[in-house]
């Protein structure tokens, strides 16, 4: 039961035993010209003052004086989103529902940092393995507490991003599947239902690619 249930998030298409559902990652930029070469529009409007926006409260969060260093998260946050909305689309592949995808995105990245951190900033890294006020006594493990969520942190990026966006597509697959066993009455309530399921899935898909671009501006700004 299990197997047959998630196996709708596995990639089947494949060319020469290569997974082309993975392509699906790169639709996004299909969308991107639009925006640069069309004439002003509500929606290209929308999406500037978003990345507006995206920008003022990253810079706040990073509390650095490098130029550019913002692109980062926001390309992240626009990437995630993209993904997210695409999947809610019929015979499109989520790529973001997969720990392939989302560990790519999150373990490269910590550990960029951590190696940039320890290399350049190693006092002030060993400075945050013991919060401020910490008895002396409890000091050996809030080393090991604070090395074990420092390392965890890049897991837990990748699960947050994919258990969200499974969670809401099992949803809506569980429920339509149900739909040719069903009367008139119910069948319409369970439209209403995978329309109201469907808005709150594009809700989740803008949270959390905005979570995930926050949380790595907020690590990136603990190396500062």
């Amino acid at each position: 039961m299990l197997t047959n249930l998630f196996s709708i998030f596995e990639p089947s298409s494949s060319i020469l035993n290569f997974s082309i559902n993975w392509i699906s990652t790169l639709l996004g930029f299909l969308f991107l010209p639009y925006f640069f070469w069309s004439s002003p529009s509500r929606w290209s409007l929308l999406w500037s003052k978003m990345i507006f926006l995206l920008h003022k409260e990253f810079k706040t969060l990073l509390l650095t004086s490098h130029q550019g260093t913002t692109i980062l998260f926001v390309s992240l946050f626009s990437l995630i989103m993209f993904n997210n909305f695409l999947g809610l689309f019929p015979y499109i592949f989520t790529s973001t529902s997969h720990m392939t995808l989302t560990l790519s995105l999150a373990l490269p990245f910590w550990l960029t940092l951590m190696i940039f951190g320890w290399m350049n900033h190693t006092q002030h890294m060993f400075a945050h393995l013991v919060p401020q006020g910490t008895p002396s006594v409890l000091m050996p493990f809030m080393v090991v507490i604070e090395t074990i969520s420092n390392i965890i942190r890049p897991t837990t990026l990748a699960v947050r991003l994919m258990a969200n966006m499974i969670a809401g597509h099992l949803l809506l697959t569980l429920l339509g599947n149900t739909g040719s066993s069903l009367s008139s009455i119910l069948l319409s309530l369970l439209v209403f239902s995978q329309i109201l399921l469907l808005l709150l899935e594009s809700a989740v898909a803008i949270i959390q690619s905005y979570v995930f671009a926050v949380l790595s501006t907020l690590y990136t700004s603990e190396i500062n």
